[in-house]
């Protein structure tokens, strides 16, 4: 199976050493193009994969991961949409781009899988969504989502949903991570190192999503189990509710959402 990248930026190298890790696909049937000649260089140096142009990763490739930027596309697609073999199967991240928009682009029948990871793709704990053209057959569908499966957790989704996707998955780690130094800052203010704040309230949220994810009960549910009586957890909940912080995550990812759609 000979791999193909175009674009490789921090999100592309992760996929790539997921997908290597786990022993699918072999360095040298990798290729990935890139902007600067100091990320050819370290691709090459520490991923061992070759480094190629846009049209040389588009020709090499039978399964194309487009990971640049979604205003760039447009350009790369005109660029490589002759040199890309008709049974190649051409993987998108890039959000807003619709499997309609991408053939139209490409004017004429290609196979697509239009996904959206997210960043946590760097541990391999990424949430990654992913939907077909009608031209990609099952034996393809299975081999782009066992790639995926590789730096984290694949849902197939219909592709109206997918703009939703970017809201609660693609973009929500910033979120999470502006929650977490905010946790963090507190505990600083209260007197804790702040590498150890940072310790506390990360393991904090992995621990809870965790939670969520093993035990299959309601987050409502969870949070209720920490809310005694009386108790401190009541209280910053309390306080929490105040201050709008569900209204405010809620509004904030419908505004993603909506920008996503925009693009």
């Amino acid at each position: 199976m000979k791999v193909g990248f175009i674009g490789c930026g921090n999100m592309a190298q992760a996929m790539i050493k997921g997908i290597m890790a786990s022993g699918q696909v072999l360095a040298e049937q990798i290729m990935a193009s890139a902007k600067t000649e100091k990320t050819k260089e370290k691709i090459q140096k520490e991923l061992l994969i070759t480094p190629g142009t846009n049209r040389e990763v588009a020709a090499f490739a039978e399964i194309l991961f487009l990971a640049v930027k979604p205003h760039q596309y447009e350009a790369v697609i005109e660029e490589i949409r002759d040199t890309v073999a008709d049974d190649c199967l051409i993987v998108t991240i890039a959000p807003g781009k619709t499997i309609e928009w991408l053939e139209e682009k490409f004017g004429k029948s290609v196979k697509i899988v239009r996904t959206m990871p997210n960043t946590p793709a760097l541990v391999k704990e990424a949430m990654v969504a992913m939907c077909c053209s009608g031209q990609v057959t099952e034996d393809e569908r299975e081999k782009a989502r066992t790639l995926c499966e590789s730096f984290g957790r694949v849902e197939e989704i219909p592709e109206s949903l997918m703009d939703v996707v970017t809201g609660v998955s693609g973009s929500s780690p910033a979120y999470v991570f502006m929650f977490i130094e905010a946790m963090a800052d507190a505990a600083v203010a209260d007197g804790m190192p702040r590498k150890q704040a940072y310790k506390f309230a990360a393991q904090a949220v992995l621990g809870s999503a965790k939670m969520v994810l093993e035990t299959g009960m309601h987050p409502g549910e969870l949070k209720d189990m920490v809310c005694s009586p009386g108790g401190t957890t009541i209280e910053a909940v309390q306080v929490l509710e105040e201050k709008g912080l569900r209204s405010a995550v809620i509004e904030a990812q419908r505004a993603c959402v909506k920008k996503a759609g925009d693009m």
